[in-house]
């Protein structure tokens, strides 16, 4: 792959905003007006009336299921715009239904991006808001989203658990409501419904005429005036959306106010470099070294970098400062090639042993202080070779994980270049709970880099192919092996990543210093922040 092709930082950028914006017009404007002729908003409209400044949310799964359901027509957002967002001055969780987009219906990535909201109303103890207008599961695909632990079910039992723990749940039915989905607003602690054009039932009029023979027109089997007149199940009638969505934000405003801030803070310094400078530190091409501290620069607070063992594993830099006034510690990859006291060379981008243990230490002090910590990836993975394994990298790279794993203070990723193998996991990769995690659009997310990954699938396949007696020229060689890597990039795409749900965002890097702010500010107002400790590590 010619390097001289690789799209600049700026050019990247402009794709992710040309994307963002066509996936955000949801099924299109001629879906979009045929909504508004039912009397009903667009959901901008709706999140436009209902938070305090829309520009100031961010998203979440934005770009979930993009590119695929490509046989069903597309699936833009998955159906469901997610932002996390004041409303009255309240950090809420927003889930909002896209009627334009297959009637809201659910597919595999909707159940998986609610869930995942859910998730982070849970572990931030967020107050949580649906604004429901959905069909219900899409049916050709109810085998990959009724029936297993983390598919739509999964949403009423996160119901019941946020109940139980105090977490505010408020339902406004803008649309349809039907069947597992009714339960929903049921199991919120509050419900409203929009006169004429809401409704909520098990079963819809013509599958109640297919299963009893009862003719029964949708208003009258579930409408507003029935479910707050005679069922009983919504709590609240609203003449209109724009009324709803005003309730909603005045029952917000009576919630109790949140938490004084149990992370430090002080008045926040712009960063001693402009973050559009990376245009000309970062590279594009993912193999060549660059100075992390220069990246690092341009995110945390002028001056408030403190480093922690500087000359020691210094393929990691470890050290505390400030995020918009926030005490974050952090854990970067540092991509230039250092030179040790032991007159070595080591690779950048790669974790040592003594990096590892530097890292696992750091990691402890954090939590015995309450700092949060932002973990910046741009990994290959660990040493690998015999001294390294003779110098105990497995252990000391257990040591690393296991420190990560225990942490308990909130966690934020940020995958700014390379996220490989084992690298993805020791520097707090999705499955080790961040809060949240987000890439840049220079990310790369895999097993291996590309290259490796193409010349090790050619080897498996030249190999099966030898054995029956096949024998390739070199031109046959030469296509598979284009083939492999044009497949393999396309998987170590951040929107491949994204897509899948793997990262909660792609994000301009200009965007970090809100995103890692946000974050800290939500998990405040969780009481299990409160519970530091430093885990159990061997030494």
């Amino acid at each position: 792959m010619s390097t001289t092709s690789s799209p600049s930082l700026v050019e990247l950028q402009a794709q992710l905003k040309e994307r963002l914006e066509s996936i955000a017009l949801g099924g299109g404007t001629r879906r979009m007006e045929a909504e508004k002729a039912k009397g009903k908003l667009t959901v901008l409209e709706r999140l436009n009336v209902l938070m305090d400044n829309i520009d100031e949310c961010i998203e979440i799964g934005a770009l979930a299921a993009y590119e695929m359901y490509e046989a069903e027509g597309g699936c833009p957002s998955a159906g469901v715009r997610v932002l996390v967002g004041k409303i009255a001055q309240q950090l809420c969780v927003v889930v909002a239904n896209d009627a334009t987009v297959k009637a809201g219906a659910w597919f595999p990535m909707t159940a998986k991006k609610n869930l995942r909201a859910q998730e982070i109303a849970m572990e931030n103890h967020l107050p949580i808001i649906y604004l429901v207008d959905s069909a219900g599961v899409y049916l050709p695909l109810q085998n990959e989203v009724f029936a297993d632990k983390e598919h739509f079910g999964r949403m009423f039992r996160n119901n019941a658990h946020m109940s139980a723990k105090g977490i505010v749940q408020i339902a406004a039915i803008l649309g349809s409501c039907v069947a597992g989905g009714a339960y929903l607003p049921a199991m919120s602690d509050e419900s409203f419904i929009v006169d004429k054009t809401g409704s909520i039932f098990l079963a819809g009029p013509y599958l109640v005429k297919a299963a009893i023979g009862e003719d029964v027109d949708a208003e009258t089997l579930g409408g507003s005036s029935t479910h707050t007149e005679i069922s009983g199940v919504v709590d609240h009638k609203c003449a209109d959306e724009t009324t709803c969505l005003n309730k909603i934000r005045q029952h917000i405003e009576f919630l109790s106010s949140p938490k004084p801030s149990l992370f430090n803070r002080i008045k926040a310094q712009a960063p001693s470099k402009d973050i559009h400078s990376l245009a000309s530190v970062f590279p594009m091409d993912r193999a060549k070294p660059y100075d992390m501290m220069e990246v690092l620069e341009s995110i945390v607070d002028a001056g408030s970098f403190e480093g922690y063992k500087e000359n020691y594993g210094q393929t990691l830099i470890c050290g505390y400062a400030r995020v918009e006034g926030w005490s974050v510690g952090i854990v970067a990859n540092q991509r230039k090639v250092v030179k040790t006291k032991k007159n070595e060379m080591q690779m950048g981008g790669v974790i040592y042993s003594d990096a590892a243990d530097k890292a696992a230490r750091f990691i402890m002090n954090c939590n015995q202080r309450g700092i949060p910590i932002v973990f910046f990836q741009d990994v290959t993975g660990f040493m690998v070779g015999s001294r390294s394994e003779h110098g105990g990298i497995i252990k000391d790279g257990a040591k690393m994980v296991n420190a990560m794993a225990n942490s308990v203070v909130p966690k934020f990723t940020v995958i700014v270049g390379n996220s490989f193998g084992a690298g993805n996991y020791a520097m707090c990769g999705k499955a080790y709970d961040p809060r949240w995690i987000v890439a840049w659009p220079t990310a790369q997310i895999g097993v291996m880099s590309g290259a490796s990954a193409a010349k090790t699938l050619l080897q498996i396949q030249q190999a099966n192919a030898k054995a029956k007696g096949i024998t390739w020229t070199a031109e046959e060689e030469a296509l598979l092996l284009q083939e492999i890597t044009e497949k393999y990039a396309k998987e170590l795409s951040p929107y491949y990543a994204a897509a899948r749900l793997w990262i909660d965002a792609i994000i301009p890097p200009m965007a970090t210093r809100h995103w890692i702010s946000t974050g800290i500010e939500a998990a405040q107002h969780s009481s299990e922040s409160k519970k530091f400790s430093t885990g159990v590590i061997q030494t």
